[in-house]
């Protein structure tokens, strides 16, 4: 099954696909302006079959000013879609894919390379069957 990672901010959406095997996680084109029908168009064309939406947390855990937003943009693209949409812990995603493109001189977007290494988390954790997933299920 493939699934579609996405680093949601105000002014674009990163993302970044699965291959079928839930193994390898590739970049691909942000959203921009970040539309939940641009993102339910993506899903469709890319046939995820789940949408891990990064969720904005402070270094302790809790809730930061973007959460809710966050939080907002999930629950309406899990109205929209049909496939599970979850939330899944993102941070330290924008310092990683920062150093990254800094290490590999990557062409893709910042926003892209930070929903791949969200997707790469994501894959690591549920592949282990690690309990404590650090997602939560919107849709």
């Amino acid at each position: 099954m493939r699934i579609l990672a996405l680093d949601y901010g105000t002014a674009r959406i990163g993302c970044a696909i699965s291959d079928p095997t839930g193994t390898l996680a590739t970049p691909i084109a942000a959203i921009e302006p970040p539309e939940v029908a641009e993102v339910a168009r993506v899903a469709g064309e890319r046939e995820a079959g789940k949408i891990v939406v990064g969720l904005p947390v402070s270094l302790s855990g809790e809730d930061s000013g973007q959460t809710a937003l966050t939080r907002t943009f999930a629950s309406e693209l899990g109205e929209r879609v049909e496939v599970p949409v979850e939330t899944w812990d993102e941070r330290f995603t924008t310092r990683m894919a920062a150093q990254t493109r800094r290490d590999t001189g990557a062409g893709s977007a910042e926003d892209s390379i930070a929903a791949a290494h969200l997707l790469e988390s994501y894959l690591q954790a549920t592949q282990a069957g690690d309990p404590e997933t650090g997602g939560e299920e919107e849709a």
